[in-house]
Formats: C-alpha cells, sequence, structure tokens
C-alpha cells in the first residue's frame, strides 16, 4: 500500500516564490482571524507590560534596601526605609502575580477564541469545498488539519506566545534597570547578548528547516494510518498486514530521526545560552566586586546586577522553546492556510435563479467533460430526458455512465455546454433548490452517528416519526428496523445497532424517498442487495419512481427492467437509446449484454 495525496502543502520541495507566497499567505489568514480580538489584545498587552515591569523593580528594591536602609537604621535607627523598601518588594510581587493571573486569563481567551474561530471556518469550508476537492485531498491530511495542526497553533497560543512577550519585556526592562543602576555592568551584557543573539540566530535557521520536516512526516504517517485503518477490509482480504507495518515503520522512523534532529540543535543552543548567561554573570561580579573594594560600586548594587544578569538571560530559554512551537505552528498555519484558500470548482451562482418547484426534465446541451488530470470523458452529449422519465444506463465500466450522473447532481460543472433542469441551466441555480430537487443514491452507503430515524431523516430533519417509517415499509426496510434492539431509535453505531451492507442500502433508499426528489439518481445503488432485497426494492422502485425523473445506473439488469428508456454508453456517447423490449429486439450491444446476463442466472 503506497501513501497517495501527500502533495501541495505537504512536499518539502517549495520555490522561494512558492514559499513567500505561502508564508504571506498564512500571516493573511493570521491577521484576519486575530482582527476581531484587537480590543482584548490591546488590554492584555498592557497587562503584560505593567506585569513585567513589576516584577523587574524587585532587586533595585533590595539595592536601595542594602545600600539606604540598612545605614539608616545603623546611622539614626530610622526604619522607614527599610519599612519602605519592605512594602515596596512585596506590593511589587503581589501587582506582578496578580497582573500575569490577569494576563493569563485573557490571552487564553484570545487563543480559544481564535482557535474556535478557525476550526468552524475550517469545518465549513471544507464542507463547501466541491466534490472534486476531496476526491483528490486524502482523508489522512483532512484529519491532520483538523487535529495535529490545530493543536500546533494551540500550543502556540496558549503557551509559546505567553513565554516569548513577557520574556522580551521581560529582558528589555531588565536591561534598562541594569544600565540605571550601573553602566559598566549595563555594557558587560550588551556584549555578552551579542553571541547569545548569533546563537539565537543560527538556532533559527536551522529551525525552520527541521520543523517542516517533522511536520511533513508526521503528515505522511498520520496519512498513511488513516488510509490504512480507512481500508483495513482490503488489508484483510490480501493478508497486507506484515508489508503496511514495514511502511508504517518506515513513516514512523523518519518521524523519529526528524525529531532527533530538533532535539540535537536544542542539545546545543540550551547549553550555550546558559553558558553566556553564567560567563556574564561572572564578569559582572567580578569586575563590580574589585569595584566594591575600591569603594566604586556600592554592594547592593553588585547584589542587584547579579541578580539582573542572572535574570536577564533565564527568559532567552523560553524563547527557545517559543521556536519549536512557532515553526510547528507555523507549518501547521501554512497547510490550513492553504485548504482555506482553496475554491470551489462548483461555485454557488452569485445570482441564483429560484426553482420552487422542479418537474425534473434533465437536458444535456452539447455537453464536454473532463476531469482536471485526464482525457475527455463525455467528449460530446446531447440528452434530453423527459420529467417523470426513468432511464436506466448501461455499458462497460469507464463508458462515463457516473459522470454523467455526478454533472446531473452537479458535483462538477461541464467543461462546455450546459446541463439544465428544467430548462435552467445548473450552475444558475441556488444550491438550496439544486439539493432539494436532485438527489444521488451511490454504492457507498454511509451512515451517520446516531439513530436509524435520525440517519432516515438525513435529507428531512422536520420530517414526523410516521413519515420517516412509511419512507422505510416502501422500501422494505420497515421489518428489519422494527427487529433491532431499539427499533427506529438504535444508534447505528453502537453494539445491537451494527446493520448488513445490504441494510445500510435500504436505509439510503429510505433516506431518498423520504427526502421526495424531482430526480432521483441510483448508481449502482443495488449492487450490495441480495436477490430478495433487489426484488423488495424494485416493487418500491416502480411505486415510488412513478411521478419522478430517475436515472438508473446498474451492472444487473434485472434492475434495468423497470425503466421507460435504456441508454448504452461507450466512450462518453449514447451509442443506444430505446426502451428495454426495443433494444432487445434490435439486437445490438444492449441484446448481447442482456443475453449474457440471461444466461448467467441459469
Amino acid at each position: 500500500m503506497s501513501v497517495h495525496g501527500v502533495t501541495g502543502e505537504d512536499r518539502d520541495d517549495y520555490t522561494k516564490g512558492e514559499s513567500r507566497e505561502i508564508r504571506l499567505r498564512s500571516r493573511r489568514l493570521l491577521l484576519q482571524i486575530v482582527r476581531p480580538h484587537r480590543a482584548r489584545i490591546a488590554w492584555t498587552m498592557l497587562l503584560v507590560v505593567v506585569s513585567a515591569g513589576a516584577g523587574v523593580v524587585g532587586p533595585a528594591i533590595i539595592a536601595y534596601g542594602i545600600d539606604t536602609a540598612l545605614p539608616a537604621i545603623l546611622d539614626g535607627q530610622d526604619w522607614m526605609p527599610l519599612w519602605v523598601a519592605t512594602i515596596g518588594y512585596v506590593v511589587s510581587a503581589v501587582v506582578a502575580g496578580v497582573l500575569m493571573y490577569a494576563y493569563t486569563v485573557s490571552s487564553a481567551r484570545i487563543s480559544q477564541a481564535v482557535l474556535f474561530s478557525l476550526r468552524r471556518r475550517l469545518f465549513d469550508h471544507t464542507q463547501r469545498l466541491s466534490l472534486e476537492f476531496h476526491e483528490q485531498y486524502t482523508s489522512g491530511r483532512i484529519i491532520a488539519r483538523q487535529t495535529s495542526d490545530l493543536e500546533s497553533i494551540r500550543d502556540l497560543l496558549d503557551q509559546g506566545l505567553n513565554e516569548l512577550v513577557r520574556g522580551i519585556l521581560f529582558m528589555a526592562f531588565t536591561g534598562v534597570a541594569m544600565v540605571l543602576l550601573d553602566p559598566i555592568s549595563g555594557l558587560v551584557l550588551a556584549i555578552a547578548l551579542v553571541p547569545a543573539i548569533l546563537l539565537t540566530r543560527w538556532f533559527q535557521q536551522r529551525a525552520t528547516v527541521l520543523f517542516r520536516e517533522t511536520r511533513s512526516t508526521s503528515a505522511r504517517m498520520i496519512v498513511y494510518f488513516v488510509e490504512t485503518m480507512t481500508g483495513i477490509r482490503a488489508v484483510k482480504a490480501f493478508r497486507t498486514e506484515a508489508r503496511n507495518d514495514d511502511e508504517f515503520g518506515d513513516r514512523v522512523e523518519d518521524y523519529r530521526l526528524a525529531n532527533h534532529r530538533v532535539i540535537s540543535i536544542f542539545g546545543i543552543y540550551e547549553p550555550g545560552i546558559v553558558a553566556i548567561g553564567a560567563i556574564s554573570i561572572a564578569t559582572i561580579v567580578l569586575l563590580g566586586g574589585i569595584r566594591v573594594i575600591e569603594g566604586d560600586l556600592a554592594i547592593g548594587v553588585l547584589l542587584a546586577t547579579a541578580l539582573y544578569a542572572r535574570q536577564f538571560f533565564q527568559p532567552i530559554q523560553g524563547v527557545a522553546m517559543f521556536f519549536n512551537g512557532y515553526q510547528s505552528a507555523s507549518a501547521a498555519l501554512e497547510k490550513i492556510s492553504g485548504v482555506l484558500e482553496e475554491e470551489p470548482t462548483v461555485p454557488e451562482p452569485t445570482q441564483p435563479q429560484r426553482l420552487e418547484a422542479s418537474r425534473g426534465r434533465i437536458d444535456f446541451d452539447e455537453v464536454r467533460f473532463a476531469y482536471a488530470t485526464g482525457a475527455d470523458v463525455l467528449p460530446s452529449l446531447d440528452l434530453h430526458i423527459p420529467a417523470g422519465q426513468t432511464v436506466a444506463l448501461v455499458g462497460t465500466t469507464g463508458a462515463g455512465k457516473s459522470t454523467l450522473a455526478k454533472l446531473v447532481s452537479r458535483f462538477y460543472d461541464p467543461t462546455e455546454g450546459a446541463v439544465r433542469l428544467d430548462g435552467i441551466d445548473m450552475r444558475d441555480l441556488a444550491n438550496e433548490d439544486l439539493r432539494r430537487a436532485v438527489v444521488m443514491v451511490t454504492q457507498e452507503a454511509y451512515l451517520f452517528s446516531g439513530t436509524v430515524a435520525e440517519n432516515i431523516a438525513l435529507g428531512r430533519p422536520q420530517a414526523s416519526r410516521e413519515e420517516i417509517e412509511g419512507a422505510a415499509r416502501a422500501v422494505g426496510a420497515h421489518a428489519f428496523i422494527a427487529a433491532l434492539p431499539d427499533g427506529y431509535d438504535t444508534d447505528v453505531n453502537k453494539r445491537g445497532g451494527r446493520v448488513s451492507s445490504g441494510q445500510r442500502q435500504l436505509l439510503s433508499f429510505a433516506r431518498a424517498f423520504l427526502a421526495d426528489p424531482a430526480v432521483l439518481i441510483l448508481d449502482e445503488a443495488t449492487a450490495s442487495l441480495d436477490i430478495p432485497s433487489e426484488r423488495l426494492v424494485q416493487q418500491a422502485l416502480q411505486t415510488l419512481l412513478a411521478d419522478r425523473t430517475a436515472i438508473i445506473i446498474a451492472h444487473r439488469l434485472s434492475t434495468v427492467s423497470i425503466a421507460d428508456r435504456v441508454l448504452v454508453m461507450e466512450h462518453g456517447r449514447v451509442i443506444e437509446d430505446g426502451s428495454p423490449a426495443e433494444l432487445i429486439a434490435a439486437g445490438g450491444k444492449f441484446a448481447g449484454l442482456h443475453r449474457a446476463w440471461r444466461e448467467s442466472l441459469v
């Protein structure tokens, strides 16, 4: 099993122009999602500025206490300076703590609001994208966008930004305080800052590359896992477990090596920052001690500068951790912005025409269609289906039958020409009207979490229980539903609520019939049914399709027998058109297919 679909935003070989455009796109997205929270962001920034300032004054107060308050007590028994120093230190610590709490709560609210907006926006946009996108963009990548990528952004907003903003402000205020207390110590700190900046820059450049690699290897691992679990029946059928284990192991190993390289640069960066900080403190204490002996520096100032130097380099490690989260979140935001930049290939019309009650007449006017990556599937098709007619499409695989059905459902738009419903170009119809008028039932009957009744009422959530049961009875599904543990209230995803593939198909029929469309498309919809179930459905179809247009795609010619008209397709063209009896009598392609089918029943 190979991983397909890890392309586009998951690849590593960007050109410079592509990388720049992707970065700009992700920044535009970031600005869009934070813009509604500008007032709270400004308030939060004020809190962190005051909090950082209150946290920095502590060593200066200590210096005041040692150099001013203590001599005042020894010289004149004046305790007031000491009380001022003590109360000032406690007040600054309390203010810093309270404001830090307020800042943390406020920033958390911003991050949660941003994540809520981004998560909803990604879900809503992905739903609106056309079928073409979902057929090309693998489910594993979609899941990675909504899970691991958003979690990376959450980690950055909840923790990384706190470390960065507070760290930078704390370093800035500390540097200013040192210069005001002792310019020479401030100069030593400024000199030490040069190698720290160079080391940080080296780390940033390396981390940018390596964290992108971890995101790509993580995406490949998730995609492979999801695809394997989704196709577990094929895995079991062809006994590919051992080969899958090896391939998944390779992807896990790639992810492990990528993370190992990240850890390696952290192993250089963090000890390097610690060493620069230790050397700086030692130099400040040594020079300060000499000056204290010579009487050029007060001992309280020396202690304060040593404390400031120690505090100055602590946030740098937090900034390093920010780069960890930033690179991961930046790569995640680029991928999410890539999905959000996708435009539906089947867009909603800007000025839609209303279709309150469809009759179901379908016209193909000189329609040509080709998928984005292939040749023409329908080279030129003129087809007219009157309202209320049941049409069966037959032909070999690849003849264009399902493509025709997708055009009628407007999952795709024609490359040239027009598909019309009741004389209106489908590109001009509102999606709401189109979805109400046209319903497709495919072989892949999907049941969502919830009860049987909720699944049947998917197209008409407001339907009554009587209407739901009526639809189930019409397609022959009522008997097996009534036999379930809780009948129509049985949860289809819980033990006891499991249904067979044929039963799933019957439920999808009931769902479609309850929606009551003017046009019903059955794309291999009876393929999962056994012979008794198929006969039940055929009996129901003859009644339920009497007043609606129906397009039936089936290889089982027993289903075709209920059609008013049969279209035989080959290479995207209609080569035979007539009633089943007429085509059998004509002795052409359909007659041969019908004869082969009859012989297979013997």
